[in-house]
């Protein structure tokens, strides 16, 4: 089996602490849980490199990765004693739980909102049909000339509006 470079061996290492950090804040992926295969899975390494290795005289040694494997298990196991996150899934779903609640108080506003358009639409329509009706039948009556008056003009001079 081939031995990974120096620099291939440090990259995935800090892939390795990268998804650490994202898991131990509660990030997990679908389905995923804190554990070493989603550590793995999400630092795109291979889980084997977590546990330790037999040499072949039945001696063995350590994985290339075991110490960060034992890193992330006591940083884990001091989250959950300290109470801060009894459980990452259980962090997760609450945080979900709130952003559903979030969401659907979004989408009970804007229902409200939209209700409340729609009568405003309604009223709007209503007083726009009844303005139209009033001008048509404004309109027949002039043109039938019956009820028009004419009224006299008058002038009115100066500012005080005496007529003359």
């Amino acid at each position: 089996m081939a031995r990974i470079s120096d620099e291939t061996r440090t990259r995935n290492e800090q892939a390795i602490r990268a998804a650490m950090d994202r898991l131990l804040r509660g990030e997990l992926p679908p389905g995923g849980k804190a554990d070493l295969k989603t550590l793995a899975a999400e630092a795109g390494v291979t889980r084997t490199g977590f546990y330790p290795k037999k040499n072949r005289d039945g001696t063995t040694r350590p994985g290339p990765y075991q110490h960060l494997a034992e890193e992330f298990e006591q940083r884990l196991k001091t989250l959950r004693e300290s109470g801060a996150v009894p459980d990452l899934r259980v962090a997760q779903i609450e945080r979900l739980k709130v952003e559903v609640a979030e969401l659907k108080a979004r989408v009970a506003r804007r229902d409200e909102t939209i209700t409340s358009l729609k009568e405003f639409q309604q009223t709007a329509l209503s007083r726009l049909a009844a303005q139209y009706e009033e001008i048509r039948r404004l309109r027949a009556q002039a043109a039938a000339g019956d009820a028009v008056i004419a009224l006299p003009r008058t002038r009115t001079s100066g500012p005080t509006g005496t007529h003359m």
